[in-house]
């Protein structure tokens, strides 16, 4: 048997950790790797246009699977591409090993062409993130790194110059048996007493989840049916945590709805389950609060907590639901119920009714129906902006379908990458890529990666010709838009031009047809759905300060000659306003 290069050793130890694929685009350095990938039966090659694709991809399958995933950039400018995807995997907390090729070792710190320094670069988005050296390293410093990926959640880096790529691989390598998955936690009994005492205490509580719930579904409505507890979630939480749900009072944060808000700061004991939700001006500064969250890092630098809990939301739930008193007074659950209601009754369903005849589309409708029509166990990927809000207000989770975005990381031109590799790890599942203008024309050169590989992804183009979620930023800081407009093409054409399914939308009546036979259709499409520029997302809690810069800027565009405008918008959001 001949004797292995590096680059085999590493594609072997890849196939062994279940890597059933690696993203990237060939070169140079990276080309010894490419090889041996291309004479392995157990691992294929995804040639993507932009490596930036590549992570995000990764990432994606990371998410739909649970198991490591990887990607690969050739050396400087290559690898340089991935770093914003594995920003979003590792905050995603996604294993994904990536491959960052190198220079030649000889010449690395002389200023060598296209020299970078890999293990500066990539520090802050990943656990690992070391250089293959010497060939004597292999297959150790491998499998280190993807240890950290999968026990840690998130992303190992790998350095290799091109060189030691190709060098013979060590004879008397020590290799082993690899950390496939990651264990539970469980709380101190000393925290679950402290915690049971404290729900025990309180006469309101309010549960807010978070990814951190995934498969804890049943543990959190054992314990919301045990202490009529409203629950709310942060919008990573909505795929776990809102199907099935009688205690569902919706979403807080920019993005939210319903009566979440109010739960959380109406209560007398608020307990954070596996969230780090950002936005601490939503969360309560007046009431006790209990962090439950599998990493310990995260516990308090959101909000102050009266007691921090170290453990994987089910194991605690498990040991703490069977001790806790159960709650027989309904008043505070019924009336958050009832305020969800009402706030759904009134914003959410706004732009569902009697749109037939309203042009340029509204966006809110465009959802709606995507949300009836496609299949129970799809996986919606989702552009960070406008599509975040509209995927988080109108698709419906049952446990079976996926929503994923760059939720944590909030990066632009996601949705199309993700869904990449989310379609890579089942042709037959339905993939639906809820793309923004903005973000799909950022990488809109991967949409020739569906064609290439005949990939049945569905873009469905939410096209308002505007970056929505910049301007309603600008909008509230009490500033004109200015700088948000995109002159865009018929993307149904250029997606008929680059050989896939392509339609173009602009009436309310072509909606439901469009998209049936786009989903009908067995390879890649797009339905680039014209829709309305002046449908703005409202927070469900307006501040003081919100509504003097929304106000302001309304003022601003009204003096600069943009009534005309003003009056569409004011149309659009009306009855989106939420009442005092």
């Amino acid at each position: 048997m001949a004797k292995q290069n590096v680059s085999e050793q590493f594609v072997d130890i890849l196939v062994r950790a279940g890597v059933k694929r690696l993203y990237g685009v060939v070169g140079d350095s990276l080309n010894p790797v490419v090889d041996a990938i291309r004479r392995h039966k157990g691992i294929d090659w995804i040639q993507v246009r932009h490596e930036e694709t590549a992570a995000f991809a990764a990432g994606a399958e990371a998410q739909v699977t649970g198991r490591l995933a990887a990607c690969a950039g050739s050396c400087g400018p290559g690898n340089l591409h991935l770093i914003n995807g594995l920003y979003d995997a590792h905050r995603s907390m996604a294993p994904v090993l990536a491959l960052a090729s190198h220079i030649p070792s000889t010449e690395i710190g002389l200023g060598f062409f296209q020299e970078t320094h890999p293990e500066l670069l990539f520090q802050e988005c990943s656990h690992y993130n070391e250089m293959i050296s010497n060939p004597q390293q292999m297959p150790r410093l491998l499998q280190t790194a993807i240890q950290h990926a999968i026990g840690r959640g998130g992303v190992s880096v790998v350095s290799m110059p091109g060189d030691i790529a190709s060098q013979p691989a060590p004879e008397k390598s020590i290799e082993h048996a690899l950390v496939t998955s990651r264990p539970t936690v469980r709380p101190g009994d000393e925290e679950i007493d402290k915690l049971c005492r404290m729900v025990d205490e309180a006469k309101r509580v309010t549960l807010f989840c978070g990814s951190g719930t995934a498969g804890a579904h049943a543990e959190v409505m054992a314990l919301a049916e045990k202490l009529k507890a409203p629950v709310g979630h942060a919008l990573r939480g909505k795929e776990y945590i809102q199907y099935d749900n009688p205690y569902d009072v919706g979403m807080s944060g920019l993005l939210g709805y319903g009566a979440a808000y109010e739960a959380t700061n109406e209560c007398d004991l608020l307990i954070l389950l596996g969230t780090d939700f950002p936005y601490n001006a939503f969360l309560p500064d007046d009431v006790k609060i209990v962090q439950v969250d599998v990493r310990p890092e995260r516990l308090g630098r959101r909000s102050k907590l009266d007691l921090a809990v170290w453990g994987d939301v089910r194991e605690t739930l498990r040991c703490l639901t069977p001790r806790v008193r159960p709650k027989t007074d309904r008043k505070f659950l019924d009336r958050m119920l009832k305020k969800h209601a009402d706030a759904l009754e009134g914003v959410i369903k706004a732009y569902t009714r009697k749109v037939e005849k309203h042009t340029p589309i509204h966006p809110e409708y465009v959802a709606s129906v995507l949300d009836e029509i496609a299949d129970e166990d799809a996986v919606f990927t989702v552009d960070t902006g406008m599509c975040n809000v509209w995927a988080a207000r109108y698709l419906t989770p049952n446990g079976r379908r996926r929503v994923i975005g760059s939720f944590s990381h909030g990066s632009m031109a996601n949705a199309l990458p993700q869904a990449i590799g989310a379609q890579f790890t089942d042709r037959n599942r339905q993939v639906v890529s809820m793309s923004g203008d903005g973000g799909f024309t950022m990488l809109m050169g991967d949409f020739l990666t569906l064609v290439q590989y005949d990939l049945p992804v569905k873009v469905v183009l939410f096209n308002n010709s505007s970056l929505g979620m910049v301007e309603l930023e600008m909008l509230v800081a009490g500033l004109p838009s200015f700088g948000t407009t995109n002159k865009n093409p018929d993307f149904a054409a250029v997606a008929r031009a680059a050989g896939a399914y392509g339609v173009r939308v602009e009436k309310p009546k072509q909606l439901e047809s469009a998209l049936r036979d786009a989903f009908k259709h067995k390879g890649p499409a797009l339905v680039d759905v014209v829709t309305d520029p002046n449908a703005l997302s409202i927070p469900p809690k307006i501040s003081a300060d919100m509504v003097t810069g929304f106000a302001l800027s309304a003022g601003k565009i009204v003096l600069d000659g943009g009534v005309g405008r003003m009056v569409q918008m004011a149309r659009s959001n009306l009855r989106n306003v939420p009442r005092p």
